[in-house]
């Protein structure tokens, strides 16, 4: 578990203008981000717009990322989704080459109870070939995964090891730090909050930011793992505005366009999610070009 320390990226997925998946962006902005110093990549989590993704597509995104990757750094895949069934069988047919472990966000629309939430991941525990972090983003989902919730499924089961939290409320968060288990990993599913995170005890970051400042934004997390919190915070407050910028007209689309700015990959994402405006765009460019230079 080790392997989840730090920084891992939810990486975008790059479109042609076209809309049909851009590999050879999604192969340089996989190099960039390895070279840029991060610990971990998710594929295909909600950043890489995986819902509006095809299996054939979600298949081929997965082996060519592994492949891409080569071993340099842990892959997690993202699998979840709100019909536990299918979840179940995507699980169990996913191809494990090169992934370390899955990524599953607790369902969306639904609205299902505590209990139905514990009873979706214990069908995904049983039928996993790699270990599970859960993930709770209850802006997304429409529900909360409470902290009772977590530490029961933590504790019922091993190869449940962490849980990516972007939920945002630190009073759960100081609940689920307290009755963990020691190895539990809690991560911050939100950069801005992801210092006073590992200030609590967290493990790190799965970040959207880290996708256009990598070097940056992973430099800061490992001070704070450190305990360097005063030299951490220097850039901490640095990445404030250029963070806002990025979820201000939705994700990905903010931190597509700073890649694009970058000449790493293409802006575009797929319907219903739309290019940032005009205005947003200049904005960007301008931020990221200083965080970058």
């Amino acid at each position: 578990m080790n392997k989840f320390y730090g920084t891992g990226v939810a990486i975008v997925t790059p479109f042609e203008t076209s809309g049909e998946v851009d590999y050879n962006g999604l192969r340089t902005l996989i190099n960039y981000l390895i070279e840029g110093g991060i610990e971990y990549i998710v594929s295909l989590g909600t950043t890489g717009e995986s819902v509006t993704l095809s299996k054939d597509e979600k298949k081929k995104v997965w082996s060519f990322t592994a492949e891409v990757n080569n071993g340099r750094v842990p892959l997690v895949v993202g699998i979840g989704g709100n019909n536990t069934h299918e979840i179940v069988n995507e699980v169990k047919s996913f191809d494990i080459t090169g992934y370390d472990a899955i990524l599953s966000a607790s369902p969306n629309y639904n609205k299902p109870s505590q209990e139905g939430i514990y009873q979706h991941y214990k069908a995904i525990s049983e039928a996993a070939p790699l270990p599970i972090i859960l993930y709770n983003v209850p802006s997304r989902t429409g529900s909360n995964m409470s902290a009772d919730t977590t530490t029961r499924l933590a504790h019922d089961f091993k190869n449940i090891i962490g849980m990516k939290e972007a939920s945002g409320n630190f009073d759960q968060l100081n609940q689920i730090m307290r009755d963990k288990p020691e190895d539990f990993l809690l991560i911050s599913g939100d950069d801005p909050i992801s210092l006073p995170m590992i200030a609590l005890g967290g493990a790190g970051v799965i970040s959207v930011v880290g996708n256009a400042i990598p070097r940056q934004f992973s430099d800061m997390i490992r001070l704070c793992l450190k305990g360097d919190f005063k030299e951490a915070q220097k850039g901490h407050s640095a990445f404030i505005d250029f963070t806002r910028m990025m979820f201000a007209e939705g994700s990905p689309a903010g931190v597509k366009t700073a890649l694009k700015a970058l000449g790493i990959c293409g802006d575009t994402v797929r319907l219903p999610l739309v290019q940032v405006s005009s205005a947003l765009a200049d904005k960007i460019n301008t931020e990221v070009k200083k965080l970058t230079n």
